[in-house]
């Protein structure tokens, strides 16, 4: 086993178990039958035990039936032959003590149970299941055992599974087995969430960036103007206590002009302009500066507040009500071996498993907009703690939510105590709530716009989603177009949004799919994001065989082939048994992709030499080149070109890289020619 025991400590979140506990780690793996796993006043439960009660954790009725006592022990579930009942209890215990455990029961009992079903398969037919992927008959029936509604949800956890192997000893599915659900898996929802187009998508990214950017350069003008505004009402009511008192003489105000005012500070549209932002808020919040007022400089914050929680939402997949939670210190900064500096994001969750500190892999992006909302939350706090009715807790003071109501004297907004969460509005309201944020025009859908959102929500209602009519953005959205992004790019055109999108894709796959962080990484986006992945290659599969995406060097029987089968193939079920023959083994590189089954030693990626025949020999009759890589494959020779003319003419790195550009003319060759 290559983790330390001292990794694995229990999750689950109970009172029952201290660091003093018996049951607090095991004392090695697998652990000894005669250990105690549940402890109450006396041991419930042992490891070796057919049953484990987890009721005490729970608080109710929780059973762990590992199906290998006697009948009378069985509750009625289907019995488990000695050898998978072991496995079954190692799964179980990775769940409950492992280095990223559940912190419920109720979360243990509902991945026990999803996993449980295809250990008895193997049962059933008298095979190990860490021997499943030597049994392609018994592989095939795995899709017959998974609820349809379950689908989302167990392939993750096998490959969280997978990707912890070492140390369980042991592979239940991998990969190649995961690729195959991802293609069988039914699509269970009826209305799936709508994809975003890439156009829409990229529009609303980059004009909230620049919301969030307009914020951070006037920051300290900003800043200086709410002082100047928050003095002004201090010298008026007299303390800031009386400023933000609900019964206060509105005619009193500062801004205000009346005979009885005695401290009019003149219009607040020349206090805007004197402290330079009188065209930011005109920019953002009323087209016209000689008509600002002081209410405007509040619904500036509130945009600003909502904006940049949307520019994190299309980053993290956070949904409203994470997003809601989220304080000002919310961004943390892990380093990585390899990746430098990665983001993550920090908050609560109450979604399948409740958990107070819950994180999501960010881009780098998302810090422009953290710190534009944060200091907007602090402003705010400065009139939050001086009000009676709101009574922030010290907590809250040194740590306000990023989501904050208008506290400002000048607010005419009803105060709540701070223990009262601000909902978030729904996205596509807060496009009407502030109307200078979004182009009506630029979210109306094109007619390729509707192409492509056909293409991945097939099931999108034509009354809502028509040429013409605005694109209506919701939270969710945001998260299914993200996870999309990251793997499916053969869908996506604009090189623009592919550099938006870089970090989130190089970051979020490996830290949520291949356990680079011990950090509780939110459970739910990491389903989101495996899920994604492996639907991904499926979909990639599909157009291998179908479209004219992919063209071959040579005609050969291979794709020719490919295309027959996946044509005549009736449904999934018939793709997942191609699949399995290796004829529709597929995977990406440089050129396009590569139809090999099992490693090859060439690879494609950091050189495509071998693999187009630019070592002199026929180019690779596994190989397929992908007409959206062509832009690439040109710059590369390019490049490539550029650097034979600075190289001793005959040395190693000479010879190859003209190699690798007669391999690269012999692809772009084929591309242009077909």
């Amino acid at each position: 086993m290559r983790s330390n025991l001292r990794d694995f400590t229990i999750g689950i979140e109970t009172d029952l178990v201290t660091a003093a506990s018996a049951n607090f780690r095991p004392p090695s793996w697998p652990p000894p039958h005669d250990w105690p796993v549940v402890i109450d006043k006396d041991v419930v439960s042992r490891w070796g035990d057919p049953i484990w009660d987890l009721t005490p954790w729970r608080g109710r009725r929780g059973i762990l039936n590992f199906g290998d006592g006697k009948d009378e022990t069985q509750d009625k579930v289907e019995p488990l032959d000695t050898a998978n009942a072991d496995i079954m209890r190692m799964i179980a215990t990775w769940f409950i003590w492992g280095p990223r455990a559940y912190r419920s029961a109720e979360a243990v009992l509902t991945s026990f149970s999803l996993i449980r079903q295809i250990i008895a398969l193997c049962s059933r037919n008298n095979i190990s299941a860490s021997r499943l992927m030597r049994y392609p008959n018994v592989f095939e029936q795995v899709p017959g055992v998974i609820a349809t509604s379950a689908w989302t949800t167990v392939i993750p956890i096998l490959h969280r599974l997978y990707d912890d192997r070492d140390t369980l000893g042991f592979t239940i599915i991998n990969p190649v087995g995961l690729k195959r659900l991802a293609n069988a898996a039914p699509d269970h929802e009826a209305v799936q969430t709508p994809y975003m187009p890439p156009r829409i998508w990229l529009y609303q990214v980059t004009r909230l960036r620049e919301c969030m950017m307009d914020f951070q350069d006037h920051r300290k003008q900003i800043e200086e103007c709410f002082r100047f505004c928050l003095d002004a009402y201090i010298a008026t009511y007299g303390s800031l206590e009386a400023a933000v008192a609900p019964g206060k003489h509105l005619n009193w105000a500062p801004f205000r002009s009346t005979s009885r005012n005695r401290d009019y500070q003149g219009k607040f549209s020349d206090t805007a302009a004197r402290f330079g932002i009188a065209d930011l808020l005109a920019k953002w919040v009323r087209k016209d500066p000689k008509k600002l007022t002081v209410r405007s400089l509040s619904t500036y914050f509130s945009l600003v507040s909502y904006a940049g929680l949307a520019y994190v939402a299309n980053f993290t997949l956070q949904r409203a009500k994470e997003l809601a939670s989220l304080r000002t210190s919310c961004l943390l900064w892990e380093e990585d071996e390899q990746l430098g500096r990665v983001p993550i994001i920090c908050g609560e969750t109450t979604k399948t498993d409740p958990d107070s500190d819950a994180r999501w892999v960010a881009s780098p992006s998302v810090e422009v907009a953290v710190q534009a909302v944060s200091a907007i939350a602090q402003m705010r706090m400065v009139c939050a703690r001086a009000n009676p009715l709101i009574q922030p807790t010290e907590a809250d003071q040194d740590d306000p939510l990023l989501l904050s109501r208008a506290t400002e004297p000048w607010s005419t907004k009803a105060v709540r105590p701070y223990r009262v969460r601000l909902r978030l509005k729904n996205l596509d309201d807060m496009r009407v709530d502030y109307p200078l944020l979004f182009d009506p025009e630029q979210l109306k859908i094109s007619t390729a716009d509707l192409e492509v959102a056909l293409r991945l929500t097939p099931n999108l209602s034509a009354d809502v989603f028509a040429v013409g009519k605005v694109w209506p953005l919701n939270w969710h959205q945001c998260r299914r177009t993200g996870t999309v992004n990251m793997f499916a790019s053969g869908t996506i055109s604009n090189s623009t949004m592919q550099q938006q999108l870089k970090h989130s894709s190089r970051l979020m796959p490996l830290y949520y799919g291949r356990n680079h962080s011990r950090l509780h990484l939110n459970r739910e986006a990491a389903a989101a994001v495996l899920t994604a992945m492996y639907q991904s290659h499926a979909e990639t599969v599909k157009q291998v065989a179908t479209g004219d995406r992919f063209v071959t060097p040579v005609v050969h029987e291979r794709k020719a082939a490919l295309v027959v089968n996946i044509l005549s193939a009736k449904d999934n079920k018939d793709l997942v048994a191609m699949a399995k023959k290796g004829t529709v083994a597929f995977r990406e590189h440089r050129l396009g992709g590569c139809m090999k089954a099992g490693v090859c030693e060439y690879g494609g990626i950091e050189s495509v030499a071998r693999c187009a025949g630019g070592d002199g020999g026929k180019p690779c009759t596994d190989v397929l080149y992908d007409r959206k890589n062509e832009p690439q494959l040109r710059a590369d020779l390019r490049r490539v070109t550029e650097e034979i003319k600075m190289l001793p003419v005959g040395s190693p790195r000479y010879n190859r890289q003209v190699a690798e550009r007669r391999g690269l003319e012999n692809a772009l060759n084929v591309l242009s020619t077909r």
